[in-house]
């Protein structure tokens, strides 16, 4: 499903215009990128966890020179999915 799938879905779903529903689905994505600038967890229950995770600093390869090169710390947006949502995945 991609970004206009989902918008048509929310749009059938909540009994609104594909407009209304393209400016609550963007006012989500917004909301979740600016929690997560912040390094803020944005959770919803039944669904799952947006959080942000610091990947410490360590020494890779550049695989064309074989050069030993330091990669600096960052951090990472990640996902951990509610359990009910895995388990209806699985089922």
């Amino acid at each position: 499903m991609n970004k206009q799938e989902l918008i048509a879905k929310v749009a059938e779903k909540a009994g609104m215009t594909k407009k209304d529903a393209t400016l609550a689905v963007n006012a989500f994505i917004d909301a979740v990128k600016e929690s997560l600038a912040k390094k803020e967890a944005v959770r919803l229950i039944g669904f799952g966890t947006f959080d942000v995770k610091k990947r410490a600093a360590r020494k890779g390869r550049n695989p064309r020179t074989k050069e030993v090169i330091n990669i600096p710390e960052r951090y990472a947006p990640v996902f951990r999915a509610a359990s009910n949502l895995r388990d209806l995945v699985n089922r």
